[in-house]
């Protein structure tokens, strides 16, 4: 049998709310957008790039988003330690790169860092700041790792609409 992407039934954004509910369910609803907009393809059509010289995919665009909420809330945020599954200092692009990769396992470790993302936010103020983990070692609060994200999703959903359209003409949602 071959794997698909599996449905989801995506919340809707939040209409009212306090600050915290509307930036988690903002946020929430575009990590549902990209898996939406990959539901019912299989393996090849997910690793199917958008048009030349792009080689941009939609399992790339889950695969990177995974890393981004890994960066962001675990790293920076949470000061973890975090085992990057496609980032390597030789290969800091890994992510886009599908040529041999699994997208069933893929998306298992998109949904896994999405739990571990909430669970480093989990109770914390969004008045927390913290130093990037970076050279510039800029200053940062939880309120903009969530504005971050949403505008992060919010620009790779855009680009997975016409990636979709390309392969199947779907559209919308």
């Amino acid at each position: 049998m071959t794997w698909r992407a599996p449905e989801i039934t995506r919340t809707p954004e939040p209409y009212v709310g306090d600050e915290r509910t509307m930036l988690e369910g903002w946020l929430d609803y575009h990590r549902q957008t990209i898996l939406l907009k990959c539901v019912g393809l299989t393996a090849e059509q997910l690793k199917t790039p958008s048009v030349e010289p792009s080689g941009l995919t939609l399992l790339g665009l889950v695969r990177h988003l995974a890393e981004v909420e890994a960066w962001w809330f675990r790293e920076n945020f949470a000061g973890q330690s975090v085992d990057y599954p496609y980032y390597t200092l030789e290969h800091p692009d890994a992510d886009f790169d599908v040529s041999a990769a699994d997208p069933e396992a893929d998306f298992a470790i998109f949904h896994r860092e999405l739990a571990l993302a909430r669970a480093a936010a989990a109770g914390r103020s969004l008045d927390e700041t913290f130093t990037e983990v970076s050279p510039k070692g800029r200053q940062f609060n939880l309120r903009w790792v969530y504005t971050h994200l949403i505008e992060e999703y919010a620009r790779h959903n855009g680009h997975a609409d016409l990636i979709r359209e390309r392969i199947d003409g779907h559209t919308g949602e």
